[in-house]
């Protein structure tokens, strides 16, 4: 039992106030939604990740409504659905949902990560933060314009699919002792991880 101004309130009348109010914060979908595609070339993936992200307009304001994230790889289809829908319900019930950004960028591929564009990423939610903070500055919900791609330490192409068996950069790469990030390349004979953030090298 919980007092409240003097009386004596039900534990179960008050979850079922607080369901109330967060299901009346949750905003209608309407029936006909304006939306953004983008098309994800990843490293950590094989084949392109599509993401759309539909958007609304409030008082003259666009604001993100939702997001799809799919790709013909069907083995990470219920990662891509829990991710969507987990997104989406943040787009609907927060003022500011910008906080998505480092809270992506914070998670690491436990095989390491890559470098794309000259930046080093962590995991494949990275990317897909880097697309967030672009469509985030498109509606103008963040004021930085997200830095131009820059040339990239290795060019993390798309595998080829008529050709399985032909390696990738990522896949040259060795897991490096030192920062345990799959940043691990021989230069000039010597094993040396090319993280900036680690430059551990055998030789030395």
């Amino acid at each position: 039992m919980i007092e409240a101004d003097g009386d004596i309130v039900g534990i179960e009348e008050v979850q079922d106030e607080k369901k109330k109010i967060i299901k009346s914060e949750r905003k209608e979908r309407p029936e006909v939604l304006e939306a953004k595609v983008y098309q994800l070339n990843s490293a950590f993936v094989n084949y392109p990740v599509f993401i759309t992200i539909s958007y609304v307009r409030e008082n003259g304001t666009l604001r993100p409504f939702e997001i799809f994230i799919n790709s013909k790889d069907l083995s990470k289809s219920a990662e891509y659905t829990v991710l969507s829908r987990l997104i989406s319900e943040i787009f609907r019930r927060s003022e500011d949902p910008t906080f998505i950004i480092d809270e992506l960028r914070s998670i690491h591929d436990p095989n390491g990560g890559a470098f794309k564009d000259g930046r080093y990423i962590a995991s494949l939610y990275g990317e897909i933060a880097d697309i967030l903070e672009t469509f985030f500055y498109e509606m103008g919900l963040v004021k930085t314009k997200p830095k131009p791609s820059q040339m990239a330490l290795f060019a993390f192409a798309a595998p080829n699919n008529n050709n399985k068996n032909q390696p990738t950069e990522n896949s040259l790469l060795k897991v490096c002792p030192s920062c345990n990030q799959r940043t691990l390349k021989v230069e000039n004979g010597c094993m040396t991880c090319i993280n900036p953030e680690c430059n551990y090298s055998k030789c030395d």
